[in-house]
């Protein structure tokens, strides 16, 4: 985003308080947890907001994370070292900054993973870069990352912000909902809303849409009565929500409320916020960059293990957190080494990865964005629902070779990316 800089700016998922504040409470109020040091391991840093209000997704990845450590040692670690995650509450960007640079001067680490708000996500990568330590992003999705704020030493789990929009465009595409359709729009005012706002008005004008209104939502607004309203009267084809975190919960359940049967859609998602709505109260179709019952072996063993140890599914986010310590682990395994340059230019390199999904994922070399399958769902009716987690069906957005994931990953912000 171009106000990355900001650092007093919400992250994209800062609405989320509240969102299962009764059953995270403790979770939020407890302490970040730095494992005891045992020597000869070798140490990741493992930043996450795990207080306020980013605190809910941020325990879904530090549970992630625990998960992948669990396993990895139990199959011999790395290099036949044990795996240690030192963890810490990033809190906000500049507590970040200090929390990295401490992990890599005092604690050593051979790299940081995790976070989840892109202006975090770039201080972060600031400190990894003059350190030459790996960083490897697990939830900002900001298209600056991977642009103009992009570094050598970052690298991206998590999708942007234009692989979310063009998912769920083409999905809207193939139902006629875009070509000379007009859409009524609600973003959220703030960083992550006028990003997502920029790339869906790039998608419209690129295939014959428009817009019949658009709104910008304070990110602390929870009625929506007379928007709902606006709505009623303009008789869009479409309602768009770049809406974040519980403001898209409270907008679903009020136009539920409301009775209106226009088709919903949004560009911006976490699978929270469908389970937070609730199958009475869950439409329309969303872009997600994986869900907990997508089909193959490795996120059937994933989640299988994630429920068993915690008695959830695990959300998007503790995806993005295991898989980067899996695709770490394996790539110091592969190579026998702990080195920077060495796993940097093996990842460069186009090393391929079981990212859970239906084809293998990689990191693009101009960009450092893990290439992988995208995923459209569409809110099953409330008779179909026969598990409270499960109220959707879902599709891959790319249906085609390896090379369409590309297409999918293209914004043009990743042309002014100069790797330094």
């Amino acid at each position: 985003m171009s106000d990355l800089s900001k650092t007093n700016r919400l992250s994209r998922r800062q609405a989320l308080a509240g969102l299962g504040a009764g059953t995270a409470a403790g979770l939020i109020a407890s302490p970040s947890i730095i494992l005891a040091q045992t020597p000869d391991a070798i140490r990741f840093g493992h930043l996450t907001p795990r207080t306020g209000f980013l605190g809910p997704l941020g325990e879904y990845g530090v549970m992630a994370v625990d998960l992948a450590v669990e396993e990895i040692n139990a199959a011999g670690g790395v290099n036949g070292r044990k795996l240690e995650a030192l963890k810490e509450d990033s809190v906000n960007p500049q507590t970040a900054s200090t929390k990295a640079e401490r992990m890599i001067e005092r604690d050593k680490v051979t790299c940081i993973l995790g976070e989840i708000s892109s202006a975090s996500c770039l201080t972060i990568s600031q400190v990894a870069a003059r350190n030459k330590t790996l960083f490897v992003n697990t939830g900002g999705n900001s298209d600056a990352l991977r642009g103009e704020s992009c570094n050598r030493y970052m690298f991206h789990v998590e999708h942007q912000n234009s692989m979310y929009v063009k998912s769920c465009g083409r999905s809207l595409m193939a139902q006629g909902l875009v070509k000379g359709k007009k859409w009524f729009s609600l973003t959220a005012d703030y960083a992550f809303g006028h990003d997502l706002l920029k790339v869906a008005k790039r998608f419209m004008e690129a295939n014959g849409g428009q817009f019949a209104a658009d709104k910008l939502v304070p990110t602390d607004a929870t009625d929506f009565s007379a928007l709902l309203l606006e709505i009623r009267a303009a008789k869009p084809d479409l309602v768009i929500s770049n809406l974040a975190g519980n403001q898209i919960t409270n907008f679903l359940k009020q136009y539920a409320e409301f009775g209106l049967t226009f088709p919903v859609a949004g560009f911006g998602f976490d699978t929270a916020l469908a389970w937070a709505a609730g199958k009475d109260n869950f439409a329309g179709i969303w872009p997600c960059v994986w869900h907990h019952l997508i089909d193959t072996p490795g996120t059937k063993a994933f989640v299988a293990a994630f429920t068993k140890k915690y008695g959830k599914p695990p959300e998007n986010q503790a995806w993005g957190d295991y898989m980067a310590v899996k695709i770490m682990a394996q790539s110091m395994n592969e190579l026998k080494s702990t080195e920077t340059a060495k796993i940097l230019e093996h990842w460069e390199k186009g090393a391929k990865f079981d990212v859970l999904k239906g084809r293998p994922g990689y990191f693009r070399a101009s960009d450092h964005q893990l290439i992988s399958e995208m995923y459209t769902i569409t809110a099953l009716p409330p008779a179909q629902v026969k598990n409270p987690w499960d109220l959707f069906t879902s599709s891959p957005a790319v249906p085609g070779p390896n090379e369409d994931m590309e297409v999918i990953a293209t914004s043009g912000d990743e042309a002014v990316c100069k790797m330094s």
